[in-house]
């Protein structure tokens, strides 16, 4: 999928919350850019999955494919990044970026499930995740690697990328594995389990009939 960055995320992202589900496209693109990095993101809630990742970073890009694909997002990511000192910055500041549009496309939360779980095999591996969209960031973390790296990626990144995920996302995000030997199938099940959640957590209820689904009435912190 071809979709032309924004001039400015100003232009990209509007101020007022979408006032329900009926209403709203819950798609929106955001460009973050540093003396590190140059992130720009267009996120579709409600896509089917078409996904294009483009960070340098070969196995983080097979990642971010299965997140889109299997969360049902379409998701177009092009990431330029200070590769040669390492790839910390790159990594992070795509998950910030992305749960800064998670954040957004949402608007209020009106109608959503709000909860997601899945249980993901990755053959012999086995994750879950659950996703809490409640407006405070959390990562639970129950996850090991027994080697540095897969591929070129340092495996201690995933934990970042999530935690940076989650953090501006603010929602709660935790991740355990529950068995697993192969770190390539134990990293893409934390992706695909992620998926499954959010996929849960961001679809229209229809039982919500538009309310927020909180006892407080508000789902921002």
């Amino acid at each position: 999928m071809d979709v032309p960055p924004p001039s400015s995320p100003a232009s990209a992202l509007t101020d007022a919350p979408p006032a329900s589900l009926t209403d709203a496209q819950r798609a929106a693109s955001l460009t973050r850019k540093t003396s590190e990095t140059e992130v720009t993101i267009h996120l579709d809630l409600d896509g089917s999955g078409q996904v294009r990742a483009e960070t340098g970073i070969g196995f983080f890009d097979h990642m971010l494919t299965a997140l889109g694909r299997h969360a049902l997002f379409d998701l177009d990511v092009v990431a330029r990044g200070d590769l040669h000192v390492d790839f910390h910055h790159t990594v992070e500041d795509v998950g910030i970026v992305l749960g800064q549009l998670l954040l957004k496309t949402l608007g209020d939360k009106r109608g959503i499930g709000r909860y997601g779980q899945a249980i993901v095999p990755m053959d012999e591996a086995l994750i879950e995740a659950a996703v809490d969209l409640s407006g405070r960031a959390t990562l639970g973390w129950q996850v090991a690697f027994t080697r540095p790296k897969i591929g070129e990626m340092d495996t201690e990144l995933f934990e970042e990328f999530f935690r940076a995920l989650s953090g501006n996302g603010l929602f709660a995000l935790h991740l355990i594995q529950k068995a697993g030997r192969n770190d390539h199938h134990i990293a893409e099940g934390c992706f695909k389990a992620t998926a499954r959640a959010l996929r849960m957590a961001v679809e229209p209820d229809p039982r919500q009939r538009g309310a927020i689904p909180s006892t407080k009435g508000s789902l921002a912190g």
